[in-house]
């Protein structure tokens, strides 16, 4: 880990050294890649972890070196640590289960009298980068990253999973109406069958808020379904009452959480909660109206977020339904109106002129979804019915 400090005022090195907050981390192979927040480096022989950590939201991820692969690691892991001023954490390389093992706190300021001595294996916090860091992350308090993150404290980019029933014998497959282990698979299908049902292991699920299937009231109209289809206000709504009562600029702290567990993490579920966040963001005009300081800093959250990834990022991931495109050109149909706030508005209209510039999209075509709109209504209420109305205000 190459050191940076000789490019800092000494006496200030010297302040943040004893005013940082410190990691100290024993044992990780050499050749591992290690990293804090949107930095990382391969690990030398001396690395002992990171010093002149600023307070605040961090993440640590690492990817253990492969026995006998040069130059090749592992799948990445992470864990989020909030920090505090002098802060010292402890964490043991687990080289049976390749993963960083946090100790108690009482054993980690044990080390409080040996950070003098450890500090040439210390690898300086790159300050740098710092700003980058805030601006993905500054939604996220300590209450929601301990909300969010995973019970047993470690965010895996594979995570492990278990089978839902063991069925280590013929009967117990027979009970489910499986083939026998022994007999020959006729075709690809029946060969998926035979594995077993898996579930993440207990523990280990990043606590995402559960997105609301249903997107209209009970006892709603046909004509209340199509609209509540078109305008997502009342499932964003129900989300923001369950999981973020009185606040709904919380749920950005969700936002910028899953969007970091995706882009550092390689948790491609992050990028999934990520995108049907945004999706009911970006779909919920009434409560744009509503609710004005939450879709300035929605702007502003993914003006950063959308400034880490490269011009052709979204292009490659989701050019079959172009997800990105079609989405945020609903949220500008609406915040770029003449009836916006306008203050908001101009702040849109600036967004959407710099993501045009830098992608190249074009928000001037009609949206993929302005089709017409088939909702499925509830068995009571009959067959289905079709809208000519579009999802473009």
């Amino acid at each position: 880990m190459a050191s940076s400090s000789t490019e800092m005022d000494p006496e200030l090195a010297r302040q943040l050294f004893f005013e940082g907050a410190t990691i100290v981390i024993f044992g990780v192979p050499e050749g591992s890649e290690f990293g804090i927040d949107s930095n990382s480096w391969q690990v030398g022989p001396r690395f002992k972890g990171v010093k002149m950590v600023p307070p605040g939201v961090h993440f640590i991820h690492y990817s253990a070196k492969r026995i006998g692969e040069p130059g090749e690691t592992g799948p990445r892991s992470g864990i989020f640590f909030y920090l505090e001023q002098k802060d010292i954490r402890l964490l043991h390389w687990d080289s049976q289960e390749e993963e960083m093992v946090a100790t108690s706190q009482e054993e980690a300021d044990k080390l409080r009298e040996q950070l003098t001595s450890l500090d040439p294996s210390l690898g300086p916090y790159p300050y740098k980068s710092l700003r980058r860091w805030v601006s993905l992350t500054n939604h996220i308090s300590k209450e929601a990253m301990l909300n969010l993150q995973p019970a047993c404290g470690t965010i895996c980019s594979f995570p492990e999973v278990l089978p839902m029933e063991k069925m280590t014998h013929t009967e117990d497959r027979a009970k489910h109406n499986l083939p026998r282990y022994d007999t020959i698979c006729q075709n690809y299908k029946e060969g998926m069958s035979r594995l077993p049902q898996m579930k993440q292991k207990e523990g280990t699920e990043i606590r995402f808020s559960q997105i609301p299937e249903k997107t209209y009231p009970d006892n709603a109209t046909p004509a209340e379904i199509t609209q509540h289809s078109m305008d997502l206000s009342y499932a964003l709504g129900q989300l923001i009452d369950l999981h973020y009562p009185g606040d709904p600029l919380a749920i950005l702290a969700e936002l910028q959480f899953s969007f970091v567990c995706f882009l550092l993490g390689n948790v491609y579920e992050g990028f999934e909660q990520w995108k049907k966040l945004l999706n009911l963001l970006c779909r919920a005009e009434t409560l744009s109206l509503q609710h004005l300081d939450l879709y300035s800093e929605v702007i502003s959250v993914l003006y950063h977020q959308l400034a880490q990834v490269p011009t052709d990022f979204f292009i490659d991931i989701v050019s079959q339904d172009n997800f990105l495109t079609s989405t945020l050109q609903v949220l500008f149909s609406f915040l770029c109106s003449p009836t916006t706030d306008k203050d908001l508005r101009k702040k849109a209209l600036r967004f959407r002129a710099h993501l045009t510039k830098r992608f190249q999209w074009d928000f001037e075509e009609d949206p993929l979804d302005c089709a017409p709109l088939v909702v499925q209504l509830p068995e009571d209420l009959g067959n289905a019915i079709t809208s000519d109305e579009t999802s473009h205000p």
